[in-house]
């Protein structure tokens, strides 16, 4: 029962299930970047990630070699915002 309850609550905050205005402003400025940014970052932070542990900086290379993934992520984010663009009701302003 208690689930229910929950997501009544949760239709309730937000019945037209559309973004707020702080995505929308970011979704506006991502979808002005191009695709390829976020890809040529990942690839970029992989090599300066295998520099650096071939120069035995291996604390510093631990720290770069984690920024592909959220790089592409991004990239993905990206994609999205482009091909879906925000919410469809929005599109009509």
């Amino acid at each position: 029962m208690e689930t229910q309850e929950l997501k009544n609550k949760a239709d309730r905050m937000n019945p037209e299930h559309r973004e707020g205005p702080v995505a929308r402003t970011i979704e506006e400025y991502t979808a002005k970047l191009p695709s390829d940014l976020f890809l040529w970052a990942a690839l970029g932070s992989m090599a300066v990630s295998a520099t650096l542990k071939i120069m035995k900086k291996d604390d510093e290379a631990l720290f770069v070699g984690q920024w592909p993934a959220p790089f592409l992520l991004l990239g993905l984010y990206n994609k999205l915002v482009k091909v879906e663009g925000h919410d469809k009701k929005d599109r009509g302003r």
